[in-house]
């Protein structure tokens, strides 16, 4: 295997890499921002047990999304948008759990949206084969994971929501969604080895 410094490469470069399918070009993304983006989320949430999961959260979100980003705008604002909204979206769930803890949203339709811009041909391939990469990580979580990955990275449910549809524990949803967090990203910088 040919060693590649990435610390060479800016990020406008490293995304390229990522997005042609080279995971270890994101770990090099995620080295270089992941103080920065830390340090901001220290500032918002306080908790570093909080920190922590929001921030693999971010950069999980990114890496999933990665296709979405246009390399003429700075990869570290955009990986603090990301953050920033994982934060947002984390406040207003408790918030909204600690002002109404019995509600019963349905679970379907609420995260539809429509897409801003159709993709060119070259950019619908490389989608593709994003989507298709992305699915053969899921496909190697451990059966019991999948569903957990599933529902809280792609579909976007909170855990108590997550909780709520498997009849779970919520200490048990945080737990394993955690442990499947830490398995997806050895994955990805790993480029698919076994867990």
């Amino acid at each position: 295997m040919e060693i590649v410094d990435y610390t060479s490469f800016d990020d406008r470069a490293l995304t390229r890499k990522v997005v042609e399918g080279d995971s270890r070009a994101f770990d090099a993304l995620f080295a270089r921002h992941r103080d920065t983006i830390f340090a901001m989320l220290v500032k918002r949430a306080g908790n570093p047990d909080d920190v922590n999961d929001l921030l693999q959260e971010a950069f999980m979100k990114a890496f999933l999304n990665i296709n979405r980003y246009n390399p003429d705008y700075d990869f570290g604002a955009w990986i603090c948008t990301i953050a920033k909204n994982t934060f947002v979206d984390f406040n207003r769930s408790r918030r909204s759990n600690a002002l109404n803890p019995d509600h019963n949203l349905p679970l379907d339709g609420r995260y539809d949206s429509t897409q801003a811009a159709t993709p060119t041909p070259e950019e619908s391939i490389i989608n593709d084969q994003r989507r298709a990469q992305i699915n053969r990580y899921i496909e190697m979580l451990p059966e019991d994971y999948r569903r957990l990955f599933t529902l809280r990275f792609i579909d976007e449910y909170s855990y108590e929501e997550i909780a709520e549809a498997l009849n779970m524990k919520l200490g048990t949803v945080k737990t394993r969604i955690f442990r499947v967090r830490a398995m997806m990203c050895r994955l990805i910088v790993e480029g698919g080895e076994v867990i």
